[in-house]
Order: C-alpha cells, then structure tokens, then sequence
C-alpha cells in the first residue's frame, strides 16, 4: 500500500483551521483495492479539513468519470459520478469505538490515510443501474445493435398481444365490466 503515501495527511503540529487538498484518481489508485469494482476512472477529488483543538471535519468533494459496462447496452461507457461526503474524527485513546460517519484515532497520530475512505465513498457513488443518457455524444457510444436485439424482444407482436387477451379470464371479465357501464 506504499502507492497509497499521497493520501496519507500530516496532522500533528496542523495547525488550527481549514486546509485544502487536491487529488486526481485514477487507474494507479483503484490497483491498490482488491476486487475493486472500479479499474479505470477519472476523478477529481478535493478534501477540505477543518482542524478544531479536538476532532477533524473532512469534506470529500469528487467529480469524474469512472469506465464500466452499460447495462442496457453491454458497451464500455465513461459514467459520471460525482458527490460530497463528510466524515468526524474524533481523538481517543480506544480507537475500536465506531459511530455512523465518525471514526477514532489515537490523539498521538502523526498522520490519516484517507485512502480508503475516498475509495468507499467513490464505489457508493456508482449507480446501481449504470446507464445514462449516451446520445449526446457524438458518436453516441451505445451498441445500436444491442439496443435493437432489445426493442425487438420488449414488443410483443399482435398476435402475441391477441392471444394474451384471449388466453387471460381476468381481462375477460374486465372487458365485460367496461361494457356494462
């Protein structure tokens, strides 16, 4: 994890207040994390750390793209992901302790890899259905052949749409009702 140095932040003898960091990730980044679901993005990342006299204010603000598979149309996409996340933390000499969006370190650390925090809160911010609106490339980048296959497989035909209609005692009895009235 030596390739993850960059993110480690020196915060004994920070002094008091906000400080700014700026960092690119990308493919070298996502390497250090096993099984990532990410391998090549393109993010632009800024950390805002506010130091008080007893815990640090972190705001993780990120803006890119990361390369994953369409699910709609199997291509390889650039989709864009973006967020802001905040994070406590909070000195302790019991470093087990967790709460929700807070986290310990001992009050004698020298430093905070913030590494793998940036890692989660990019994967969070993947969508679960990765599609989005690819025409306003140009070219677009969607398989047209893909999106064609599945046009044709989400129409029924008329026949198919007759037979339903037939086959289905429930619409029989609704056809009936709206005869009635």
């Amino acid at each position: 994890m030596s390739g993850l140095v960059p993110y480690s932040l020196p915060i004994q003898g920070l002094n008091n207040g906000i400080h700014e960091y700026e960092f690119h990730i990308d493919r070298e980044f996502f390497q250090h994390f096993e099984n990532s679901p990410v391998v090549e993005g393109d993010i632009d990342l800024t950390l805002i750390l506010d130091k008080r006299p007893n815990m640090l204010l972190l705001e993780f603000d990120f803006v890119g793209t990361i390369q994953t598979e369409c699910d709609r149309c199997l291509a390889q996409i650039d989709l864009p992901v973006d967020g802001v996340e905040q994070l406590a933390v909070k000195y302790s000499e019991e470093t087990e302790l967790e709460e929700a969006d807070v986290i310990f370190i001992h009050p004698e650390s020298e430093d905070l890899n913030v590494a793998q925090f940036i890692y989660e809160y990019i994967v969070l911010a993947i969508p679960i259905i990765k599609v989005y609106d690819c025409w306003e490339e140009n070219p677009p980048v969607c398989n047209q052949e893909m999106l064609t296959l599945l046009e044709a497989q989400e129409q029924p035909t008329k026949e198919e749409e007759e037979k339903e209609g037939e086959d289905n005692p429930l619409w029989k009895e609704l056809k009936k009702f709206n005869r009635n009235n």
